[in-house]
């Protein structure tokens, strides 16, 4: 990898990784239900997950994804299935000062399995070794490119707990904290509303 291709690789993962998508919706809401420093394990398994999940696309998860839709597509339901689960839990959390607490923030290992199902993580993964490989790739590269994209993907996804938290000071009581979950559920409902229309067009095109 030249280090033009490098640093365009770099830009890729900083613009993927930092705009809107699950991970960062649910960290905004951990972040205000549960604070950073508890949102850290969430942060890191999102890093580490996601660069074993484009290494091992590398390696060839995606060419037999892409010979099978039918496995991509049933894989990409159980994702927008547990996302919807994943909102509903967001929008039902408790309060941050007061006597009903919210369950526990997304553990390491949770965070790291979700990048899975993850709709978005799939596209970055996919669209990451489709660009920035080539034919010619060995293990080293995809070991190489995996571990690049994790670590940047930690800071990025973090400044969203980090906002979240921020947000305390002003969404301070049972109402505001509701109304930011509610809004935070929603916004995760509206992220896989493409990728249902896409599965409801392919079983319908079988």
């Amino acid at each position: 990898m030249s280090l033009l291709t490098f640093f365009s690789f770099v830009v890729y993962s900083i613009v993927t990784s930092i705009t809107p998508g699950p991970n960062n919706i649910m960290l905004a809401a951990s972040g205000l239900n549960f604070g950073f420093k508890r949102s850290i394990p969430h942060i890191l398994g999102i890093g580490f997950g996601f660069g074993v999940m484009v290494m091992l696309v590398g390696f060839g998860i995606g060419a037999t994804l892409g010979q099978s839709p039918l496995i991509y597509e049933i894989l990409k339901i159980v994702g927008i299935v547990y996302l919807l689960y994943l909102a509903y839990k967001i929008y039902g959390a408790g309060r941050v000062d007061g006597e009903e607490k919210p369950e526990k923030p997304l553990s390491f290992m949770g965070a790291a399995l979700f990048q899975w199902v993850n709709p978005k993580a799939w596209i970055m993964a996919l669209g990451a070794i489709a660009t920035y490989s080539s034919v010619n790739s060995h293990l080293a590269e995809f070991v190489f490119i995996g571990a690049i994209f994790g670590l940047v993907s930690i800071p990025c996804v973090g400044i969203w707990a980090y906002m979240g938290q921020r947000l305390q000071s002003i969404v301070n009581d049972q109402k505001k904290v509701q109304y930011f979950n509610t809004a935070m559920a929603l916004l995760l409902v509206i992220s896989v509303v493409s990728p249902i229309v896409e599965s409801f067009k392919f079983f319908f095109s079988i």
